[in-house]
Order: C-alpha cells, then sequence, then structure tokens
C-alpha cells in the first residue's frame, strides 16, 4: 500500500507533516510506505535538522520522497490553483493517485483547491451531485459523523440527501454500525423549523429514508448532537464548519479551565491526584486530535482532508487512519452501494 502525503500542505507544515509520518511508519504494515510530496530540498534539510539524518531512508525504509516544485498557499483561488499550479504537492498527489501511483491521499492544505482538485482530477462516484467531508466527533460512548464539516457551502436538498446516504454507507461498511441513526442539524426538532433549504431537506430525506436505507430520527438540535442517540449529523458545508469549529473551541476552554482551576492552588493540586485518570480520559476523549481527518466521500478513490492546523501526532493518526480506509476498502464499497440504490 501506498500513503501519499502533502508534506507541503497546513499551518505547520513542513515539520508537523514530516515529524508525524516519521512516528505513524513504525505501527503501519510491513508492505504500507508513505510518499513525502514537495521541495525535496526542504524535506531533505527538515529530516536532518529533526534527525540528523542525511537521507529519509536511513530512518525507515518505508519512507519515500516525490520531489515538486510548487505549493498550493491557503490564500490561493481553488480553481486557478488547480490548474495552474500543476506541479505542486496537491495536484501531483491527486494525479498519482488517480494514476494507481498511491492508494490514499491526505492533504492538510487550502480545503477548496483539495474539494476542487479530488472532483475534477480524481472523479465522482457516478451519481453522486457533491462529494462532502466526513469529519469524525466524539459522543458519548461512541463516535458522531459531522456530514458535510466544510467542503459545500451552498446546497441543495438533494445533495444533503445524499450525504445522509454516503455517511450511513460509510458507518456500516467502515465500523459495523448496521444501522446508523441520521438527524438533521436544526434550531428545533419540529418538522416546520429551520430555513427553507433544511425545511425541503428534511421533507426529502424523510420520504426517501426507507428506499435508500436511512435510519432517520429527524431534526437535532445542536446540543443534543453529542448524546450518544445519533450516529451521523448532517448539515450543509457552511452551517456544519461553524458548529465543528465550535466544538473544538469548546474543547479547548474546558480543557483550559480544567487545567487552570486544578492549579489555583496547592489542596486542589492535591485533591485532583486521585482524579486525574479520569481527567486525562475525559480531556483525550474530547480532544479532536484523537479522531483523525475527514474522508472525501464521493470520490472515487481516497481522499483525506486532515485538519488545517494538525501537529505531528494528528498526522501520525490520519495516517494510521488512511491506512485503515484503504484495507476496509470504505470507497469501494461506497460506490458500490451507492450505485445499487443510486
Amino acid at each position: 500500500m501506498i500513503i501519499l502525503l502533502d508534506a507541503m500542505g497546513g499551518d505547520n507544515s513542513p515539520d508537523a507533516n514530516i515529524k508525524g509520518a516519521i512516528k505513524a511508519v513504525k505501527d503501519l504494515k510491513e508492505d504500507t510506505k508513505v510518499v513525502l510530496l514537495g521541495n525535496e530540498e526542504i524535506i531533505k534539510s527538515k529530516v536532518k535538522e529533526f534527525y540528523g539524518k542525511e537521507d529519509i531512508k536511513e530512518i525507515s525504509k518505508k519512507l519515500e520522497i516525490h520531489h515538486t516544485t510548487q505549493t498550493i498557499e491557503m490564500e490561493d483561488t481553488p480553481t486557478i490553483a488547480i490548474k495552474h499550479k500543476k506541479d505542486s504537492s496537491m495536484v501531483v498527489g491527486f494525479n498519482m493517485l488517480k494514476e494507481g501511483k498511491g492508494d490514499v491521499f491526505i492533504s492538510a492544505g487550502n480545503s477548496g483547491a483539495l474539494l476542487t482538485g479530488a472532483t475534477l482530477l480524481v472523479g465522482r462516484i457516478k451519481g453522486i451531485d457533491r462529494p462532502a467531508l466526513a469529519g469524525i466527533l466524539p459522543s458519548y460512548k461512541g463516535r458522531l459523523v459531522l456530514m458535510d464539516c466544510g467542503s459545500n457551502t451552498n446546497c441543495k436538498p438533494i445533495n444533503l440527501l445524499q450525504f445522509a446516504q454516503m455517511a450511513s454507507i460509510y458507518l456500516r461498511n467502515t465500523f459495523g454500525k448496521q444501522s446508523p441513526t441520521v438527524g438533521l442539524l436544526n434550531i428545533g426538532t419540529e418538522e416546520t423549523k429551520g430555513n427553507e433549504l433544511v425545511r425541503e431537506s428534511y421533507n426529502l430525506i424523510k420520504e426517501k429514508a426507507k428506499e435508500k436505507n436511512i435510519n432517520f430520527v429527524g431534526n437535532v438540535e445542536g446540543r443534543d448532537a453529542f448524546s450518544g442517540k445519533l450516529d451521523i449529523l448532517i448539515a450543509d458545508g457552511f452551517t456544519g464548519n461553524i458548529f465543528l469549529k465550535t466544538v473544538e473551541g469548546v474543547g479547548k476552554l474546558v480543557k483550559k479551565s480544567l487545567k487552570e482551576n486544578i492549579k489555583k492552588n496547592i489542596f486542589r493540586s492535591i485533591g485532583a491526584i486521585p482524579a486525574m485518570p479520569s481527567i486525562k480520559g475525559l480531556s483525550k476523549q474530547m480532544s479532536y486530535k484523537e479522531y483523525g481527518g475527514a474522508l472525501f466521500l464521493g470520490i472515487k478513490k481516497p481522499v483525506v482532508k486532515a485538519h488545517g492546523s494538525s501537529d505531528e501526532k494528528l498526522f501520525e493518526f490520519t495516517i494510521k487512519q488512511a491506512e485503515q480506509f484503504v484495507q476496509n476498502k470504505a470507497v469501494e464499497k461506497l460506490e458500490e452501494e451507492f450505485t445499487k440504490n443510486k
């Protein structure tokens, strides 16, 4: 298996990308290797700086470098960047994936360019109007798939129906959840609540639920999303991304406030000692870094969007997660089942 990693994408590139890859390969299967896409001179200089090695192959036989001369920046216009930066780490990654020179492509770079490139260069699964990001979030005693978490800011009801269908297939085939519950993110649970998009989407999903094998439970308010009763939360990419970033912010607030309160005085610090295993467990459960990247559902081959601010730990986890996506044939099963029930 070949995992293609955009070494130049993300807020902390290339340092975090390289360090994460080097950590990840230690736990990957014997026949799996990671190819770092980016400027070879920069990557080699970083490897020497971090590990004192002249060549990345001295660290692991599972690591390679594929030289590229350009980088797609966060401020670049997606379509223009994909068309004109043909030797960028992102475009080269897509072309290698399409040509069978890789099994999965990971990037923490420009989300719009990633969606544009995946759609134009790799291609959509037949019958899917818009691919979308399936982000995984912590939930009570489980996980919650947020679909879409940022790739489609303007949607139609048919898009949200397909998001629900794709996410259901994804959970069934990848995590063994046979009848995942699906909710529509809204400002209230009543059928009449929400804007025109949400109301029309509600009616369409409800009407097609049985035919599309969707276990639809209706509208869900944000405060109930993590109750453990819901497996999939559907939203347009604009709303979904705001929801995602808000959740991440609240998680950071809780973690920071907890630490500050424990350290306020010696008595609190001593009193917290017996509870530290539980506190650390809660902190780990709430951290988005424990849930890796988001798979672009609807693309013909596996494309994973790593968090833009990924550090080495998150890159490490995302690479391991990507290996699982390929092993579980997540994309092949999605295409097979979606085509059957389109």
